[in-house]
């Protein structure tokens, strides 16, 4: 999907249609479903087929990797209710492989399950595995061991650090899939090579390479790409015989795009309902689609809403966006709930009822019931008590350095939080150049100003800090404190390591010969904390709550009074909060509460003295 810039479904009168319908609209006669028996979905010029009829796709994107496992069968049933055939899924390889050749496929990782419950409800699948997503996930979903190697071209076939382990992730990715696909009785209709390619590059090899990798590995299509339609003219990246999907197309630009594929079908490979947010912009997104999608289903055209259902960045998922040249960074919200039909919680929304009547009078068919919502839980209010220092946690043995260099290579860290420490004469004027991604500069303990790579009328983006004098003529310590967000999900920027990527320089002079301390705010980190208070009153500070729910269910968890940080409860990281919005609010659903008590944490990076935690009724907060 084209991330950085709205795209709007051309606002176009339904022009003459110049050639049959793809697949005439149901008229109320069954069409097949998953019922485990081997099927035959095939590409036939314009028309998918299904055992040798023409098929429309009506599909709804999810992520079970955004979902709580709990919650998938609701969320399946919730897409089925308005008119939808097919689930549209997004394997996030890095969610699955952390570290090189360590496979995770447990809780919401197992993908194998999800797809499994789609075809007990009903669902035919269309896989889209990566290994590039995009999706607003961190890095597109590649992972960013990646960038430990300094030299590394993702997205190229050329480069054999890279395709060595894409060809690890698909060998370990692939036997699950193979029994799923629609000819061994499984609901996958088929499966997508890559994702908007165009918008990177124009090497068709790659493409290649990456498809017969899949065969390799038994599964043999159909294949499909999808792309955005002026991309896929200026670099003209076509698979050849994969099904066509065309980003945020309506019919003219679907029957022009048809010239890149004449022999097979092309589609609405993403149809946004809905739009993503970013930390700093002044509202939440959202869109109207009704009736671009009216002209699409008269038209005969397949199409894949995304998304119907977005659900929840949870811990360090949420990737970023940037302009070519690395500008304009926009880091991603933790909630993807995307002004989606179905939202962050489950519930259907005013457009789930509109584009349910659209899909429901097309088809022709009696829709199911709409499932009753999830239940909603309610804590009393707390306020949490300081119960740890960043500062005390630091690792025993700091990495030594001659000069700054990201996370990855110099500490093999992906994301979290790292400190570069110096002691230093005093002075006046420091610039802190290339922050990843935003850094906040301690000297002799004290705050003394930010640095954000975030661009933000509230915020300081300049590289330059003035340091006030304080009268004292002994070196100064020096800390810079660095967060990270997530890496950039799509464009040329793919691959923006983290941490301090530049040089720091005082008075003029540059600063070497660093002492460096990573805290990732992993599952290990945060079991370890030491719950000591030497420096109280120093910005940094873990507070701690118990959270006593009344009532179990999913709730949402007001920060509106805090800075910025991260929230634990029960130990699962449900994400990053910012007091610059638009989200306020934090979703935690309800497997991972209990009725009575609940620990949660907070690392406020700001303040040092706490404010109360409500339980809220959404993601913007009550007035």
């Amino acid at each position: 999907m084209k991330r950085r810039h709205f795209i709007q479904f051309t606002l176009l009168s339904a022009l003459a249609w110049d050639r049959h319908i793809l697949a005439t609209p149901s008229t109320g006669v069954p069409t097949p479903t998953p019922d485990g028996k081997p099927h035959r979905f095939t590409l036939q010029h314009h028309d998918f087929m299904l055992d040798g009829k023409p098929f429309q796709i009506r599909s709804g994107e999810m992520h079970p990797s955004r979902i709580p496992a709990s919650h998938w069968q609701h969320r399946i049933r919730m897409a089925k209710a308005m008119g939808l055939n097919t689930i549209a899924i997004y394997i996030m390889w890095n969610h699955l492989e952390r570290e090189p050749g360590v496979f995770d496929f447990s809780a919401n990782r197992d993908f194998t399950a999800f797809i499994t419950l789609c075809q007990q409800e009903g669902m035919w699948v269309y896989l889209r595995p990566g290994p590039y997503i995009c999706g607003e996930w961190d890095m597109g979903g590649l992972p960013p061991y990646l960038l430990r190697h300094p030299n590394i071209k993702l997205r190229d076939r050329h480069d054999a650090d890279y395709m060595a382990a894409v060809q690890r992730y698909i060998a370990a990715i692939a036997p699950k899939i193979a029994p799923l696909m629609i000819d061994a009785g499984g609901p996958i209709l088929m499966l997508q090579v890559e994702n908007e390619y165009s918008s990177f590059a124009a090497d068709v090899g790659y493409l290649q390479a990456i498809r017969d990798l899949w065969k390799a590995h038994g599964i043999d299509g159909p294949f499909s790409i999808s792309d955005v339609l002026p991309d896929l003219k200026r670099r003209h990246a076509y698979l050849p015989g994969a099904a066509l999907g065309l980003d945020g197309a309506e019919p003219p630009q679907l029957r022009e795009g048809a010239h890149f594929a004449p022999q097979v079908p092309t589609w609405v490979g993403e149809a946004y309902p809905g739009w993503l947010t970013h930390w700093g912009e002044h509202e939440l997104a959202h869109k109207d689609c009704a009736q671009a999608l009216r002209r699409i289903i008269a038209a005969g055209y397949s199409f894949n809403l995304y998304v119907v259902h977005g659900g929840t960045n949870f811990g360090l998922s949420a990737g970023a966006n940037a302009d070519d040249d690395g500008s304009n960074f926009q880091p991603v919200i933790t909630s993807y709930d995307y002004g989606a039909p179905i939202d962050e919680r489950g519930d259907p929304t005013p457009a789930y009822h509109v584009l349910r009547e659209i899909i429901g009078d097309a088809t022709g068919n009696a829709l199911p019931s709409i499932p009753p919502p999830c239940p909603k839980g309610l804590f009393a209010e707390a306020l949490p008590t300081p119960f740890a220092s960043l500062w005390d946690n630091l690792p025993a043995t700091p990495v030594q350095t001659h000069a700054p260099a990201s996370n990855e290579q110099l500490l093999q860290q992906n994301q979290g939080l790292v400190v570069y420490r110096k002691r230093v004469n005093r002075g006046r004027h420091l610039r802190i150049d290339g922050v990843r991604d935003y850094a906040i500069v301690h000297v002799d303990q004290a705050e003394r100003g930010s640095i954000s790579r975030v661009r933000d009328a509230r915020l300081h983006s300049s590289p330059d800090l003035h340091l006030t004098h304080t009268g004292s003529d002994q070196p100064m310590m020096l800390d810079i404190l660095i967060d990270s967000f997530g890496h950039i999900n799509f464009g040329p920027q793919i691959g923006d390591r983290k941490g301090l990527v530049g040089s720091v320089h005082l008075d003029g002079k540059p600063l070497h010969d660093w002492q460096v301390y990573g805290l990732p705010l992993d599952d290990a980190f945060i079991a370890n904390l030491k719950p000591a208070l030497g420096q109280p009153e120093r910005p940094g500070l873990f507070f701690q709550a118990n959270l006593h729910l009344e009532k179990l269910g999913d709730v949402y968890v007001d920060m509106r009074a805090w800075t910025k940080g991260y929230v634990w409860i029960n130990g699962h990281l449900l994400g990053r909060y910012w007091h610059i919005g638009p989200q306020q609010c934090l979703y935690c659903p309800a497997e991972w509460l209990t009725v009575g008590d609940n620990r949660m944490l907070i690392l406020d990076l700001r303040q040092t003295h706490a404010a109360p935690v409500r339980c809220a009724d959404n993601l913007v907060g009550s007035a």
